[in-house]
């Protein structure tokens, strides 16, 4: 019994450390404030990676369509990736209006890349004529200062790989307030590992990094067999070269939205798709952090379920959740409020259920079973 105690006050005190410093680092974000304009004088390409998209393609392309930067700077391009609807022809559509398509099946012939997604955005940027590469999803829309705000940045910061904010707007659904909250959690460790240098993450829903780094890393070379990582993977190889010179833009301005997956089964695809990348990371300490989140989260499970059995362990489990929400909860407030979803602020204690059992499934699926993603099955 006092062994379990310990061992609990062991994995939460680690908890709380590393959530505490999660939320000091994000209140040291300097929100980015470009001061006075300067003319924009930078190609930028915006690329995009399509399959099976055409309920979302064209609000996307709409979007940037109305971005503020020079459309005499700004390239698009979207890649199509085998798409069996009509994503291509409602691309098409947009190509009097300078937005590029390439189709992928015609770069890749018989081949079966590992990761598709990464190949698209290779040949995309090989025949990109901007040096300043951003990514986006298909899904995904931003506010028509979207890249003004990256590109100025990039001017003042000089960084050569950048990453921006994501949001991803609830519906009326409780799994998809459930994501909502979850990921702007997510978004909110990002922006304080990133600029408090702790370590590498990011999401290519909103990235931008020069194409001569792209180039210097020799691009997605030994990162090519894995199906997920365009993104954190990238980043790492990037970071190793490049370590002072990885910038967070903090500006709402720069935020990119996107939709919560429609279904159980479609969310836990997309999360196991996220966790199967952890075993690709290099660094130490994400990988002991993503093992001590998971220990935390067991633990409170099987306090649940040993309080079923048990009066003594079920009050040991209310104070551990007690306390796992209070852990969490400066930290979860002020993302939140970043991201105006602070109206999600109080179902955040009713949704640790949710959050305990999909941590479990997803961080041991990740590493030892396949998952489908956008009608492709990935081992």
């Amino acid at each position: 019994m006092y062994i379990i105690i310990l061992l609990l006050l062991v994995l939460f005190t680690g908890y709380f450390a590393i959530i505490d410093t999660y939320r000091r680092w994000w209140n040291r974000i300097p929100v980015f404030r470009p001061g006075k304009k300067t003319e924009p004088d930078e190609k930028i390409t915006i690329i995009i990676p399509a399959r099976n998209e055409e309920q979302n393609i064209g609000a996307c392309l709409e979007a940037i369509l109305k971005q503020t930067y020079p459309g005499d700077l700004l390239e698009v391009i979207v890649v199509d990736d085998h798409s069996e609807d009509s994503t291509a022809a409602i691309v098409g559509q947009y190509r009097d209006q300078g937005v590029q398509l390439l189709s992928l099946k015609e770069f890749t012939g018989n081949e079966q890349p590992a990761s598709y997604k990464k190949k698209a955005i290779e040949v995309a940027i090989a025949r990109s004529a901007g040096t300043l590469i951003v990514t986006t999803d298909a899904d995904c829309t931003a506010e028509p200062a979207w890249i003004a705000t990256i590109a100025r940045f990039h001017r003042i910061k000089k960084d050569v790989f950048i990453v921006a904010p994501v949001k991803m707007i609830p519906g009326k659904s409780l799994l998809s307030v459930f994501q909502a909250t979850d990921f702007a959690i997510l978004q909110g460790i990002t922006a304080a590992s990133v600029h408090g240098k702790l370590h590498n993450m990011c999401n290519g829903a909103n990235l931008a990094y020069e194409k001569t780094a792209f180039s210097s890393v020799n691009g997605f070379a030994g990162i090519d067999h894995i199906a997920s990582g365009d993104d954190m993977l990238l980043m790492d190889k990037i970071a190793a070269e490049y370590p002072q010179q990885i910038g967070y833009l903090n500006a709402q301005e720069a935020i990119v939205s996107t939709a919560p997956e429609p279904d159980i089964r479609a969310f836990f695809h997309q999360r196991i798709r996220w966790a199967s990348k952890a075993a690709s990371y290099k660094a130490t300490n994400i990988k002991l952090i993503l093992l001590l989140v998971l220990l935390v989260n067991i633990c409170w499970l099987v306090l649940l379920v040993a309080g079923c059995f048990s009066a003594l362990w079920f009050r040991v489990f209310l104070v551990a959740a007690f306390y796992k929400v209070i852990i969490e909860w400066p930290f979860v407030k002020q993302v939140l409020r970043f991201f105006s979803l602070s109206k999600l602020s109080p179902l955040f204690p009713l949704l640790q259920p949710l959050h305990v059992l999909y941590t479990i499934i997803a961080g041991f699926a990740g590493l030892f079973t396949r998952y489908e993603w956008k009608g492709r099955k990935v081992i």
